[in-house]
């Protein structure tokens, strides 16, 4: 079981602490939606918010994201993989 939760009004203007709940939910811009994790968690979240989110529980699972290293440290660790065997 799975949330749908779409932002359906804009975080300007909101409390700084409920721009950092839409964040920590995944909502960036209005009108995003995003499939989550149905945890107590999650459902205290939006409840926080509640005023400007809608949700809806489904069947589907969320997909597990893979994480990923931020930009400069891939391009980092390419370059000295790059430079590595030319020094030996």
């Amino acid at each position: 079981m799975g949330l749908k939760v779409k932002l359906l009004k804009s975080v300007s203007g909101s409390d700084l602490r409920q721009r950092g709940t839409v964040t920590g939910l995944g909502l960036k811009k209005f009108g995003d939606v995003r499939l989550l994790k149905d945890t107590p968690e999650i459902r205290g979240m939006i409840f926080k918010v509640q005023h400007l989110v809608s949700h809806e529980v489904v069947k589907e699972e969320p997909k597990k994201t893979r994480r990923t290293k931020p930009r400069a440290v891939r391009m980092r660790d390419a370059a000295r993989a790059k430079a590595a065997p030319a020094t030996k």
